[in-house]
């Protein structure tokens, strides 16, 4: 998954819609946290662990700015961006062998 220099994008999701939207250099580790619960914090409390979307950059700079654009969207927008690559908001990390909370939602 994570190839030399790769900075990815993410937006995770709850059955009861909440969108997650962050940065890290290791998704795959970064969504076992999420799905575990391994730190307590916004993603445990409102179980926003279900992958619906990434994007991989090569520069830390663009996945921060690329972040910034994508929190400054309005939802609809956030939506239309999943549902172009994942039209029925299924959890891309079961791929990946990670299960969890598989709670999803496309509101």
């Amino acid at each position: 998954m994570k190839s030399r220099n790769s900075y990815f994008i993410y937006m995770t999701t709850s059955r009861s819609g909440v969108i997650y939207t962050r940065v890290t250099s290791n998704l795959e580790g970064r969504i076992w946290q999420h799905k575990s619960k391994a730190a307590p914090g916004f993603t445990t409390k409102y179980k926003v662990n279900n992958l619906v979307w990434f994007e991989e950059t090569a520069s830390v700079e663009a996945a921060i700015q690329r972040e910034k654009q994508i929190k400054a969207w309005r939802r609809a927008w956030k939506i239309a961006l999943i549902e172009s690559a994942n039209p029925n908001w299924i959890d891309i990390s079961e791929e990946w062998g990670l299960s969890g909370d598989s709670e999803s939602s496309s509101e």
